[in-house]
């Protein structure tokens, strides 16, 4: 699904962001990324979504190599990757329903198929009674939660979260983390980036890779089964 191989990027102002990392997320996992600021997990996620290729090593995701991925099969990668960011990136003038549907019209979704797709979408993420609700009548946790589901409703194979609960208190944060865990429960591989470790605790049966100026210094799955 997604592989990383001595994979090291160097900024030529800032110098490495990642060191030599290696890593394979298999099916169906849920995957923690923490580390303090600056340690390399939005590199690591730009990577993924090949928005950055590295300076060494290789990316696979998907059948996908940065080493001879094609710019115009970059759109096509992202369509199968789902991609929650820290501070929602909602269209203000539109509801609940049409910021979701809004990724289905531009990638040319059957007409017909995309309200029944976002209700249901809706309707995963507990958000079904505010569907035709704008950004600026929601909480900042159910702003979320519309974007995991517009995140949701291509079905990617992955999903990717980058800091998603670092704008909401620590009680939210955990409601969001708890909609994160149903969507992995249902088969979908979930990397979870993160710097507030303390929503490690609430997941005890999770993977953790910790990263550190630019290098993974812990990786739990590689404690549990040294041949990881």
């Amino acid at each position: 699904m997604i592989r990383f191989e001595h994979v090291s990027k160097e900024y030529s102002r800032t110098g490495f962001a990642l060191k030599n990392a290696s890593f394979h997320l298999r099916k169906g996992e849920f995957m923690f990324v923490t580390g303090p600021s600056g340690a390399g997990k939005t590199t690591l996620v730009k990577m993924v979504t090949m928005e950055e290729r590295p300076t060494s090593g290789v990316v696979r995701v998907s059948g996908y190599s940065s080493e001879s991925i094609k710019r115009r099969e970059i759109p096509l990668l992202r369509r199968r990757l789902g991609v929650v960011f820290q501070d929602f990136r909602l269209l203000r003038n539109r509801t609940a329903r049409e910021n979701v549907a809004f990724v289905l019209e531009v990638t040319g979704a059957d007409t017909e198929q995309i309200k029944p797709r976002v209700l249901r979408t809706l309707a995963a993420v507990g958000l079904s009674d505010k569907a035709d609700r704008l950004p600026s009548e929601l909480s900042g946790g159910e702003q979320q939660r519309v974007a995991i589901a517009r995140a949701l409703v291509n079905d990617p194979f992955v999903l990717l979260a980058d800091e998603p609960t670092g704008n909401l208190d620590h009680r939210i944060a955990l409601d969001v983390l708890r909609v994160f865990k149903d969507i992995n429960l249902r088969g979908m591989a979930v990397v979870f980036v993160t710097h507030d470790r303390s929503l490690l605790e609430h997941h005890p049966g999770a993977r953790i890779i910790e990263l550190d100026e630019g290098r993974i210094v812990g990786d739990s799955a590689a404690e549990e089964d040294p041949a990881a």
